[in-house]
């Protein structure tokens, strides 16, 4: 007998049969699906807004690049004369002018003492409310919620009244220290202490919104790497700046970029606190662009230092996007 003929045959088994795919489920009675149907309910629904959002922001913003083009007066306005094209005569006319730039450097510079108070302040005091008590932390948040719903005019009229060169509170409570003699001052001499306290009256409306935002932040911070830090030999500092300020990062640039938009376009505060007419040493972009327009009735000028300072703006917001996409890309 061969080997061949030894060797057992080995058996295959069957294969199985390929699963029946489910059953699709049965459509409701009066429901059809439409191709593409899905990618309009969206726009269908942000229609609404977008078209207030257009009528409310766009047309004066065309309106603004129209005028900055053209010859304006209240001729134009009138109707006695048309209004005549000119090019980019106006922006050359605006951007040959010292005192724009003066200006701008003045506006710059307070627009950043603003920020920079508003956030170190309000890191402060978010820090300071994961310290205390519950009822001290609500008694907080009562005080920055009422200072926060404050109208602008009522809080720049009480902070001109604080320091009335006459009357003024902070004056009479300065005058106290040994050796300092502050009544009759006038803290609207010069320019420098004017903006200071404008600054200030800027400050104290803008810390309650970071405070707030800061804290809600404050919260995602995981306790486990606070206390590793510490267990690693980390101090206060140490814990802050490689635990809870990265995390906060996100936050701190988006409060940055709001503080920078909402200081450069700093307008009730300077117009209410000089009564209507601020001076040279107190003119801001905004103002400026007011006076050139209303004051000296020149609406293409005004117009002009307007679309300005928009594209100031719109560089601030372009490097908040570049930040934001960083962030993303280490996340």
């Amino acid at each position: 007998m061969s080997a061949a003929d030894t060797t057992t045959t080995a058996k295959v088994p069957p294969a199985r049969p390929a699963p029946q795919p489910p059953p699709a489920a049965p459509q409701r009675p009066g429901r059809k699906r439409t191709p593409g149907g899905g990618a309009t309910v969206p726009w269908a629904l942000l229609a609404p807004c977008l078209l207030i959002l257009a009528l409310v922001l766009g047309y004066p913003l065309v309106r603004l690049v129209t005028l900055s083009f053209q010859k304006f007066g209240q001729s134009q306005l009138w109707g006695f004369k048309p209004a005549e094209s000119v090019g980019f005569d106006n922006f050359t006319e605006v951007l040959g002018d010292s005192e724009f730039w003066a200006v701008t450097v003045r506006t710059v510079v307070f627009a950043a003492s603003c920020v920079i108070f508003t956030m170190v302040i309000g890191m402060l005091i978010a820090l300071l409310l994961q310290r205390v008590s519950g009822w001290v932390k609500t008694l907080i948040n009562i005080a920055l919620v009422a200072s926060w719903g404050m109208p602008i005019i009522v809080a720049t009229t009480v902070f001109k009244w604080l320091f009335d060169s006459d009357y003024g509170i902070f004056n009479a409570l300065l005058s106290k220290l040994p050796g300092v003699d502050m009544i009759g001052h006038n803290w609207f001499a010069s320019g420098t202490e004017g903006l200071a306290v404008i600054t200030l009256l800027v400050v104290w409306g803008a810390v309650p919104f970071v405070v707030i935002t800061l804290s809600a932040g404050l919260t995602q911070v995981p306790k486990e790497l606070e206390e590793a830090a510490r267990l690693d030999g980390a101090g206060a500092w140490g814990v802050f700046r490689y635990v809870t300020l990265p995390i906060l990062k996100p936050i701190i640039v988006m409060l940055t970029t709001l503080s920078v938009i909402w200081d450069m376009g700093v307008f009730p505060q300077v117009f209410v606190m000089r009564g209507g007419h601020p001076e040279p040493e107190f003119q801001l972009l905004t103002t400026y662009s007011y006076d050139k327009a209303f004051v000296v009735n020149d609406y293409a000028q005004g117009s002009a230092i307007a679309l300005l300072t928009v594209l100031l703006l719109l560089g601030v917001i372009g490097v908040y996007m570049r930040q934001m996409l960083k962030i993303g890309e280490v996340e």
